[in-house]
């Protein structure tokens, strides 16, 4: 598995080609060139670059679940399409790790396989709670069974 030292920020190649660049607030890269659209997870990253912020507790799960959603959903789209798009929370493991799992499930990765599927293609320690665990099932629900 790989392990991301906490300076690094990493490039998340899914099994369509699609690719996402993913880190905590502290390993943001300040190059701004480089994003065109950022999706956060944490209000602590305040963005002066097209961004949209997910109303996510640390530790817990989107607040509007259907909202968040479609947020992820069309922040996928937006990477498929080219964009170069960034997603992050504070730590960069628990929401950032969850949103990646759904991403994965976008990309065709089995819904029960997708946080499995982050842990080895992101951090070891992706997705903290089950209850995040869960919802990348429940984001998922079209296209899988858990």
């Amino acid at each position: 598995m790989q392990a991301i030292a906490k300076e690094e920020v990493v490039d998340v190649a899914f099994p369509d080609g699609t690719v996402v660049r993913a880190c905590g607030l502290a390993r943001r890269d300040e190059n701004r060139i480089w994003r065109t659209f950022g999706l956060y997870l944490d209000n602590r990253w305040r963005p002066d670059w097209p961004a949209e912020m997910i109303d996510w507790e640390d530790f817990g799960l989107p607040r509007i679940p259907h909202k968040a959603a479609r947020s992820i959903r069309a922040a996928f789209e937006r990477a498929r399409n080219g964009e170069r798009v960034e997603v992050g929370c504070y730590g960069g493991l628990g929401r950032t790790g969850t949103v990646l799992a759904c991403m994965a499930t976008l990309a065709g990765v089995p819904a029960g396989d997708a946080v499995a599927w982050v842990r080895a293609h992101y951090h070891e320690r992706a997705v903290e709670t089950a209850e995040q665990e869960a919802w990348v099932c429940w984001f998922a629900t079209d296209e899988a069974d858990c």
